[in-house]
C-alpha cells in the first residue's frame, strides 16, 4: 500500500519564497489558526504544494511537506535549527526542560537521561507496564454496563502509573490534578502561539489565571515528588534520583531548583500526553473498524492466551504493533516539529532567511499522496513487514527524527502494545452515536473533550 515518492528533484535556481496565500488572506488564517490549525496547514499544502509561506500578521511561516525536506530541517541540518513555535511558548512552565532545550544544554540532559531508556532497562520493567495494563482493563471491566467510560481520561491515568513507576520509582496516582495542570499549561501555551504574545500574562483574563493556577500545582507537585525521594532514596537507578545528583551538582541552589522542576515536569508531560493521545486515537478508530477489531483479539488470544503480555511478545504481536503504527500515521502524537532557522538555511530549492519559523507537520507529511495510497483511510496493512521496504524514511516520523528522535519512543510503543492485546483480548469499547472523535491540535494532538465510550465484555 506504499507509493515510491522520488526524491525532490533539485531545482533550476534558488527562490526567495514558497508560494503562500496573499498578505490580504492574513485574517482567515489566524482564524484558522486559532480554531483549526489541523485545517489550516492541510489546505496550505493541498493548494500550493510541498513547500508554503504562511503569513499571519507581523509572522511568516515557512512548511515544508516532503521526506526530503523533513531529512534536511532534523536531522542533516538540524544544527541550524532550534525549537520554534508552541514549545517555545511552553517554556514558561517547562523551562530549559528536554523539550524546549537546545544546544549544549539539550545534549546534557539527553546525555544524562538516554541510559534510562536503554532496551536491556525498559526489557525489565515490562512486569510494571503489565501490572498497570491489568488495573487499567480491570477498571474498564467494572464499568462494563454501568454507563460510558472517558476513555481518554482512562489512558492518562494509564500511563502516569506507568511513568510513575517505571521512570520515577513514584505513585503519580497520588497527584489527581496534574492531568488538569498540563492542560492548562497547553492551553496557555497554544494561545500565546496563536496570539503572537500580544495579550500579556499580567492581564486577569481567565486563562492566564487558570494558566497560573497550573503552573503553581506543577511546581508543588515537583517540588513534592523530589522531597519525597529525598527522604526516601533508591539505590540512585530512576530518572528522579539522576534529575536531584545532576542538580545538586549546580553552584547556584535556585537555578538548581528551576532547572529541577523543568526537566521533571518536562518528563511528567512527554512521559505520558503522547501515548494517551495514541491509544485514545486508537480504541476510537478499531470501534470504527470491526475487521481490525476482531483480527486484534485473535492475535492477542493466540500469543497471550490468558495470561499477561511480557517484553518477548512484542515480536510476535506484529498486527498490533501495525495498527499502532497506523494510528500514529493518521493521528501522530507530536502533530508539528516546529523550528526556528539559527542561520540563513535553503529548503527544497527556496531560501529559508536566519529567525525564520519553519513546520515540518507529521500530521500532513503523513498523508502526502505520493507516499500513501488513499491517505485518509485507516488500513493497518501499509506496515506489513513486506510494505515497508519501498517507503522513504522521512515520510513516517511520528516519534521526531534527528538527534531529537523521542528518547522514550520504546517504552511507549511497548506500554501501547501491551494495553492494545490485553484489551482487545477481553473487552470491546464502543463509541457514542452522535460522538465524532475531534482532533484538537495543542502540544499533542488529543481527542477533544474527551472520549465516552460503553464497555462491553467479550
Amino acid at each position: 500500500m506504499v507509493v515510491q515518492v522520488p526524491p525532490q528533484a533539485a531545482p533550476a535556481r534558488v527562490r526567495a519564497a514558497p508560494p503562500g496565500p496573499p498578505l490580504w488572506a492574513g485574517p482567515a488564517l489566524f482564524r484558522q489558526l486559532v480554531s483549526d490549525r489541523l485545517g489550516m496547514l492541510s489546505g496550505a499544502v493541498s493548494r500550493y504544494g510541498d513547500a508554503v509561506k504562511l503569513t499571519i500578521g507581523p509572522k511568516s511561516l515557512y512548511l515544508f511537506n516532503h521526506p526530503d525536506h523533513a531529512k534536511h530541517v532534523l536531522a542533516d541540518n538540524n544544527a541550524g535549527y532550534r525549537k520554534g513555535l508552541g514549545l517555545a511558548e511552553a517554556r514558561r512552565v517547562l523551562g530549559d526542560g528536554l523539550l524546549t532545550s537546545h544546544g549544549q544544554v539539550w545534549r546534557d540532559q539527553r546525555k544524562s537521561i538516554q541510559p534510562l531508556f536503554q532496551n536491556k532497562r525498559l526489557a525489565r520493567q515490562d512486569t510494571v507496564i503489565a501490572e498497570e495494563t491489568g488495573r487499567l482493563v480491570a477498571r474498564l471491566r467494572a464499568r462494563a454496563g454501568a454507563g460510558p467510560v472517558d476513555v481518554a481520561h482512562e489512558m492518562t491515568a494509564l500511563t502516569l502509573g506507568v511513568l510513575g513507576r517505571t521512570l520515577l520509582e513514584a505513585d503519580l496516582g497520588a497527584y489527581e490534578s496534574i492531568g488538569h495542570a498540563f492542560e492548562g499549561v497547553q492551553d496557555q501555551a497554544m494561545f500565546e502561539m496563536v496570539t503572537l504574545g500580544a495579550a500579556p500574562l499580567w492581564l486577569p483574563l481567565p486563562l492566564h489565571l487558570r494558566f497560573r493556577r497550573s503552573r503553581r500545582e506543577l511546581h508543588q507537585i515537583a517540588d513534592a515528588l523530589v522531597a519525597h525521594r529525598i527522604g526516601h532514596p533508591t539505590d540512585g537507578g530512576d530518572l528522579l534520583s539522576r534529575l536531584i545528583a545532576s542538580a545538586g551538582q549546580a553552584p547556584d541552589a535556585r537555578a538548581a531548583r528551576d532547572r529541577l522542576r523543568a526537566e521533571l515536569i518536562t518528563i511528567l508531560l512527554a512521559g505520558h500526553e503522547t501515548t494517551a493521545s495514541t491509544l485514545s486515537w486508537a480504541f476510537h478508530l478499531i470501534d470504527r473498524h470491526p475487521g481490525v477489531r476482531e483480527r486484534l483479539r485473535e492475535e492477542a488470544v493466540t500469543v497471550l492466551g490468558d495470561r499477561p503480555p511480557a517484553v518477548d511478545d512484542l515480536p510476535r504481536l506484529t498486527y498490533t504493533t501495525m495498527v499502532l503504527e497506523e494510528v500514529m500515521r493518521l493521528y501522530p502524537p507530536v502533530w508539528a516539529l516546529t523550528r526556528v532557522a539559527v542561520t540563513g538555511d535553503e529548503v527544497g530549492g527556496y531560501r529559508v532567511p536566519a529567525g525564520a519559523d519553519v513546520l515540518i507537520s507529521p500530521y500532513t507529511l503523513h498523508r502526502h499522496p505520493a507516499c500513501w495510497r488513499e491517505p485518509e483511510r485507516f488500513d493497518p496493512e501499509r506496515f506489513a513487514p513486506e510494505a515497508r521496504s519501498d517507503r522513504p524514511r522521512y515520510a513516517y516520523i511520528p516519534f521526531g527524527a534527528g538527534p531529537r528522535f523521542c528518547v522514550g519512543s520504546h517504552l511507549g510503543m511497548m506500554e501501547a502494545v501491551f494495553v492494545l492485546a490485553s484489551v482487545a483480548r477481553e473487552l470491546r469499547l464502543t463509541g457514542l452515536p452522535g460522538r465524532p472523535a475531534v482532533p484538537e491540535a495543542m502540544l499533542s494532538l488529543r481527542v477533544r473533550g474527551g472520549l465516552p465510550m460503553t464497555v462491553s465484555v467479550l
